[in-house]
């Protein structure tokens, strides 16, 4: 039976072939989304490995974080930059979930998930959502959180205002940028909880802060964040 199923899954595969979305080759059987060299060759921060990484001092004495890491470092000429953008930009919505996935098995692996009471993708506002049609931090935290016991609770947590892009921003208009345009929804909910902030890629942290922040106004509330990637300004 496995064998008429390859037989099949591969006459699909040269009917419809499966490209990675790292560097455009052919996916083999066993890959998915990206191909095995794109996964070797992410560069890993592993700052899930050490507290006080570059990602954790970026918020000290802006916020009280828990845990702060990020999966890859973010240069003009990564892969995962690449990726990230065909996840933004090209609606490939598996890159997602799938480098969610992969990285959640590494938080998970070496503990850092253990007292991870949910997950908080950081929102859009609904008008860019709409434009999009998804939100790609959503899709992160899907992978990561899977296969739980961790809960994913994008609503939780809402962007009021639009605001205009972040790029070439200073670190100071940054902040400004994000200043007090989100909202706790269900404070009930998040009460004594462990949250898991989620976003794409960290920069200078305004953002994240942010979001931060306002979860840290509930009572025993505390926060850890995760991105896909860490920006190397």
């Amino acid at each position: 039976m496995n064998y008429l199923f390859d037989l099949w899954d591969d006459f699909i595969s040269l009917l419809f072939p499966r490209i990675c979305h790292g560097c455009g080759n052919h996916l083999l059987r066993n890959e998915k989304v990206i191909c095995t060299e794109c996964y070797i060759l992410i560069p890993r921060t592993n700052f899930h490995l050490k507290p006080e990484n570059p990602v954790a001092q970026l918020f000290w004495g802006r916020c009280r974080l828990e845990k702060a890491a990020a999966f890859s470092y973010y240069t003009r000429d990564s892969r995962i930059r690449k990726l990230i953008h065909r996840l933004k930009y090209k609606g490939a919505r598996e890159i997602g979930r799938e480098l969610g996935r992969i990285y959640g098995l590494s938080l998970r692996s070496s503990g850092f998930l253990d007292d991870i009471d949910l997950v908080i993708p950081v929102p859009l506002h609904p008008s860019k959502k709409r434009i999009r049609g998804f939100n790609q931090s959503d899709l992160i935290a899907e992978g990561i959180a899977d296969p739980g016991p961790m809960t994913v609770e994008p609503g939780l947590l809402r962007r009021n205002t639009k605001t205009s892009t972040q790029t070439k921003k200073s670190r100071y208009e940054r902040w400004a940028n994000v200043e007090g345009i989100f909202e706790v929804t269900v404070e009930e909910k998040l009460k004594g909880r462990h949250v898991l902030l989620v976003d794409d890629v960290i920069t200078t942290g305004s953002t994240l802060e942010a979001c931060a922040n306002e979860i840290l106004k509930i009572e025993g509330t505390k926060v850890s964040v995760a991105a896909l990637a860490f920006a190397v300004i």
